[in-house]
């Protein structure tokens, strides 16, 4: 293998642009790995981790662009940087033409032109977000943050600002935010409703979305606040704007707080908040049971969650709010489980949403034993080679060690197609779980693309004796971009046991091994 470098000074390219790029390098003939990144600090560690590393990237500006290819050999390298180079330029050259009229070169601009626009949607590398996040506060506008690598104290910092204005700031870090009626970054289709969500968790916020318009009620307000919200020093300050600016919203009759296990100074805070906010909430913090809260109705995972709220906000018996096909679904399994071979021991979960994987790892361990992983629930459970499974082995695939240079894969599968026949493979494996997130911002056709995988991984695995057994928690609904009905059935088709909700695949996987 040879690894070949390309600097571009001076060249920002928006990481949604690279990453597009970057999915088609990946595939060219020769390339094992192709980065497309910004010159930040954060990336270069990435690169660095990544084994794509050259003396000249010790001189490199978060302004310049970085091509980085690992190939089979020099001509393969090459071709692969042309053609990055290429598709970047025509890409700049078609935007140039068909947005002439409309670019706007600053944001102080941008708010001049739009004067009605309340909402700010920042993504540029870390070290400028702060600046632009901090001029559209100033500008008495919200802040959606996508933007990721922004040092901790300067999140205190901007939220401090915000606070102080009125303001809400989501994020950084923030991929998913649904504001009357709009979605921000990546959401699904989900109808106009009662309950309002607040978020430490993109993919849980879409999960809950989804089942919520599954139980047939809607959502009046997603609020994201970025993962470390909840940290003892951020001190939950998105998440207590969003419960106020929820609490005093007409169009809002019950909240939902979603979040990772948080500090617990902050979860006292934010559950006294919450009792006292006039409207019943339900809180879900996932990897960890919330404490027992008067006026608090707390969910043992998303799904519970979902239910809860629409039981809440419409009165529907909670004996009703069932999701459809569950005992289709279990009778499958137990087929499938009754055909597993002697040696199939160990389930395998290849995931794109971190939380979904938490969530997920947080119902199986204690049905069956350690599970090993990138983001593991105890900190000697983390593999020792993330790109490794091990016994049992649920791995976040959008986590940096895994996109580094590469779109998420929400976005492109390639990563996860390739664990996934790796996996397949292994004799040991009982069975493989997955997560499928539709939605505005996600691939257009992602069963498409699995499909095939799958059907080939289970005829491989009758040749040899075995059966393979596929779950997937397609999350969405039933008017996303990608047609649910359309992808549950493609996955079917190949073989695939298709449920809407995580925490359900997650129980289907716990009873495939029982």
């Amino acid at each position: 293998m040879v690894v070949r470098i390309q600097i571009e000074p001076n060249s920002y390219f928006d990481s949604v642009a690279l990453m597009a790029v970057a999915s088609v390098v990946n595939r060219l003939p020769g390339v094992d790995l192709a980065a497309l990144l910004m010159g930040t600090s954060a990336n270069l560690e990435l690169l660095r981790d990544s084994s794509l590393w050259d003396e000249r990237l010790e001189t490199v500006s978060p302004n310049d662009l970085v091509i980085a290819v690992r190939a089979s050999d020099d001509a393969a390298a090459e071709r692969a940087i042309d053609e990055a180079v290429h598709r970047l330029r025509s890409s700049a050259r078609t935007s140039q033409v068909s947005e002439a009229k409309v670019t706007l070169r600053t944001l102080r601009t941008a708010l001049r032109q739009v004067s009605q626009a309340s909402v700010v949607a920042i993504s540029v590398p870390g070290p400028y977000a702060p600046i632009e996040a901090e001029e559209a506060l100033r500008a008495d506008r919200h802040v959606f943050l996508f933007s990721d690598n922004v040092p901790i104290e300067e999140e205190v910092r901007l939220k401090e600002l915000a606070q102080e204005r009125g303001l809400l700031l989501m994020g950084p870090d923030c991929g998913t935010a649904f504001i009357a009626g709009l979605g921000l970054g990546f959401m699904n289709a989900v109808r106009r409703g009662p309950i309002g969500i607040v978020a430490a968790a993109g993919t849980g916020l879409q999960q809950l979305a989804s089942l919520i318009d599954w139980f047939g009620s809607g959502i009046s307000h997603g609020i994201g606040t970025g993962g470390r919200d909840l940290d003892a020093r951020v001190g939950g300050r998105t998440m207590l704007a969003g419960l106020e600016a929820l609490a005093h919203d007409p169009a809002t009759q019950v909240i939902v707080l979603v979040s990772k296990p948080p500090a617990p100074e902050v979860a006292e805070k934010v559950l006294a908040f919450a009792a006292a906010c006039g409207k019943p909430v339900v809180a879900t913090f996932i990897g960890q049971t919330a404490p027992v809260t008067e006026g608090v109705h707390v969910a043992a995972n998303l799904t519970e969650a979902a239910r809860l709220a629409v039981h809440l906000a419409t009165g529907q018996s909670l004996a009703d709010l069932d999701l459809p096909g569950r005992q289709e679904a279990l009778a499958r399994v137990r087929a499938e489980r009754s055909r597993l071979a002697p040696t199939q021991r160990y389930l395998r979960g290849l995931y794109s949403g971190g939380t979904l994987c938490d969530e997920a790892m947080v119902l199986l361990q204690p049905r069956i034993g350690p599970i090993r992983s990138n983001i593991p629930l105890q900190p000697e459970l983390r593999l020792t080679d993330p790109h490794r499974s091990e016994e049992h082995t649920f791995v976040d695939l959008g986590s940096d060690e895994f996109t580094v240079g590469r779109p998420h894969p929400m976005i492109d599968q390639t990563i996860r197609l390739e664990r996934f026949r790796r996996e397949a493979a292994d004799p040991t494996v009982a069975g493989i779980v997955l997560d499928l997130v539709l939605g505005y911002g996600a691939a257009s056709d992602p069963a498409a693309e699995l499909a095939p995988a799958i059907r080939e991984a289970r005829v491989e695995a009758e040749r040899t004796g075995r059966i393979l057994p596929c779950i997937v928690a397609l999350v969405g609904t039933q008017s996303d971009p990608q047609d649910y009905a359309r992808q549950r059935r493609t996955l079917e088709d190949a073989g695939a046991i298709v449920v809407p909700s995580n925490a359900l695949a997650a129980e289907l996987a716990a009873e495939l091994i029982a």
